[in-house]
Order: structure tokens, then sequence, then C-alpha cells
């Protein structure tokens, strides 16, 4: 008797049909080792749940083999993607395609206590308009975040919200559990999820207010410990001494690249823009200051991200973030440094790529945050034991 392990119980057969390892019970029995008796006991768990669903497959010379399929439907999950300056929430099915969007702009500095109630009742009319039931919330915010405790921890960019309790206000509308991250985590777990990575190990910039890397070995997440991912806008960097970071150090990358020292330096010399977005759309439209500061701040952080090129040999660098928005001009200074410190060995065949996602990356990666987390072999398991459908 083979014994139950993750990878053989139900949840993990269903691991292997989400992933299209397998779409028969044969081929089940054939990866896990299975009987046929115990991989139908399983399958037909799944599909009582509601997970999984049968059609006639492809016959293979015998008798026709019923196709498995996991049902993208039989679930929804929302993303909550709180920036500094706006909010993006949605809507998806359990293969992370869209159902509903809503993007809004708000204040720079509104405090938890307006945007939070804010936030779930917009949550509260997107989950009103489909069907399923909701799995989970994912929520990302910038900064460091505690995923336990479920609140921020240090976020410069966001005054007033750390410690605040944030999954009360959301579950007070949607009966679900809710799942935390950082920006920069959120932005690169996207990268993982839809089109198929451009290898199985990459850096993922963050390039917007502020500046973050996330790393994917292997084809995995690397977590931070303490919900820190990829301080890269921290490190202190030469021709900085002088700045002050809003971390309150001195010397910090972002006082040279991020967002917030760009737009700070447009308006000095006259230009005008509140948000990094602004500076990128006079960008692309041409404007010479703002194209300067762009591949100005490209070419800085292409240099400290040389020593992670030299160090972790990634087959490819992803560029999400407002900045990203202005992928050739804002990389061309940074493949300009990279190429020129990096050993020519790594960075011969290093790519650089657009976030699969664009816009909407760091919304996919909260959407994807409930997703792992709730479609979990454990996860699926203990629902099957609780007797619980999705939702």
């Amino acid at each position: 008797m083979t014994a139950t392990t993750p990878e053989t119980s139900a949840g993990g057969l269903l691991a292997l049909i989400r992933s299209g390892e397998a779409a028969t019970r044969a081929e089940l029995g054939r990866l896990t080792g299975l009987s046929r008796s115990a991989v139908a006991v399983r399958v037909a768990a799944l599909a009582e749940a509601g997970l999984v669903v049968e059609g006639a497959g492809a016959s293979t010379g015998g008798r026709p083999a019923g196709s498995l399929a996991f049902d993208v439907d039989a679930g929804a999950v929302v993303g909550v993607a709180i920036g500094r300056s706006r909010t993006q929430i949605g809507v998806y099915d359990l293969a992370g395609r869209e159902i509903v969007g809503d993007t809004r702009d708000h204040d720079v500095g509104t405090g938890p206590e307006e945007l939070l109630p804010d936030i779930a009742s917009r949550v509260a009319t997107a989950v009103e308009r489909v069907g399923p039931p909701v799995l989970g919330i994912g929520m990302s915010l910038p900064g460091t975040v505690d995923p336990e405790r479920r609140v921020s921890v240090d976020a410069p960019v966001m005054k007033g919200w750390d410690g605040v309790p944030l999954a009360p206000h959301l579950t007070a509308v949607v009966d679900a559990p809710v799942h935390l991250a950082n920006d920069t985590a959120a932005l690169t777990r996207s990268e993982l999820f839809g089109p198929p990575p451009l290898g199985s190990d990459l850096l993922v910039v963050k390039a917007s207010t502020g500046l973050g890397l996330g790393i994917i070995a292997d084809g995995r997440l690397v977590h931070g410990d303490r919900g820190v991912t990829g301080e890269l806008g921290h490190t202190r960097v030469d021709g900085a001494d002088d700045l002050l970071c809003r971390c309150g150090a001195h010397g910090c990358l972002e006082t040279v690249a991020a967002g917030w020292s760009l737009v700070h330096r447009l308006t000095e010399q006259g230009g005008t823009a509140r948000h990094v977005r602004d500076l990128v759309a006079l960008a692309l439209d041409g404007d010479p200051l703002a194209r300067s500061l762009l591949r100005e701040s490209g070419r800085r952080v292409g240099e400290v991200l040389a020593v992670a090129v030299n160090l972790l040999h990634p087959q490819t660098v992803v560029v999400g973030g407002d900045m990203g928005a202005a992928f050739d001009l804002y990389t061309a200074g940074m493949r300009e440094a990279v190429y020129a410190r990096a050993a020519a060995s790594v960075a011969r065949d290093l790519r650089f790529a657009p976030a699969a996602h664009g816009d909407s990356a760091g919304l996919v990666g909260c959407a994807a945050l409930v997703i792992d987390h709730e479609l979990s072999p454990a996860a699926v398991d203990a629902r099957l034991r609780a007797g619980r459908a999705p939702g």
C-alpha cells in the first residue's frame, strides 16, 4: 500500500492536474504510484468539491480515457494592491484571469482610517458582480510587512499605516482569509503566474516610487525574512552621501534613482509632475529632461544590479513598476551599467524583459498569492476533510 503524502493526497493530485502534468487517471497513477482505486477515490473527492471536471478524453488505442481538468470557475480570488497614490482592486478566476477590475488614484498621504473603508466598499461591490465563492483576498503594500499579523511594519512611503490591522476591514465584507505581501514580492510572484517565465532564474526589478528587487531561483520565489524582499533602493551608493532618504538614512540608491527623487529633481528644474507616472508620461511624449532622468535612474540601478547579476547568474532581468512603462528608455541605462560592470561571461546571454502582466503585475501577484495558498495540497486536503467546497 502506498502511504499518503502531500504529493499523493487529493490535493497533490489536484496540483498535477492544475499544472498540466496529468490529464487522466492513468497519468495520475503513473506519476504518483497510486493504485487505480486510490486515484479514483481522490478524483471523486475533488469532483464532488467542484475542483475537477471530467470529460471524454482522446483514445490511446484502448478504451477512451476520461480527461480531467481543473475547474477554474470553482471559485474566485480578490487582489488589492495599495500604493502611495493608487489602489488597484481586482477579482480573478482560479486561473488568474481578471473578472472585475477597479483602479483609482488617491491623494498621497491618505491614511488607513480613510482609505481602508473605501477599499472594503469597493471590494464588496466587485465581489457582488461575480458568481463563484471567494477563496481569499491577497493584499500588497510597499515596505516591510508582517504576513502573519497582516500589518505594515515599516513603510516610509505610507505614513500612519504601520501596525494598523488590515484584515478586519476586508473580512467584514467578504468571509475569506486575507494574505499579505509587500509590493515587490507580489510583482515577483506574478512572473510565475500566466505566460511561461523567461527562464527559471530571474531578477525582478520594481522601479516605481521606490525601488525593490525580487528573486526567482530554480523556478521558485525566494522569500525574504520578516516580510522584507529585496531592499535594492536602500543600498548605499557613491555620490549620494549627503542626500537624505525617506528611510531616514543618507546615501541610499533611492535618493538618486527612485521615482520620488526623480519627480523632485524634475520639479526643481521647472517641470511639472506629481507622481513618477506623470514623469514617465512626459518622457514617452519626448520631454528631454524626463527622458534624461529615467535613463540616469536605469543606469544607477544597473550599477547596483550588476552585483546581483554576478552573484546569481540570472537568465533574465524583468523590469516592472511605473518606470517599466518606459521599458526601452529605462533599460537602455540599465543595460549600459550592467554590461559594463558585470562579468562578461555572466552578462553575455542576459536578457531584459518587461513585466509579464504590465501595469497589473502587482495585482496579479496578489491574486496569485491567494491561489498559491488556498490551492496548495495541504489547504485543499484540509478543505476536503472539513467537507467544504471552495470558498
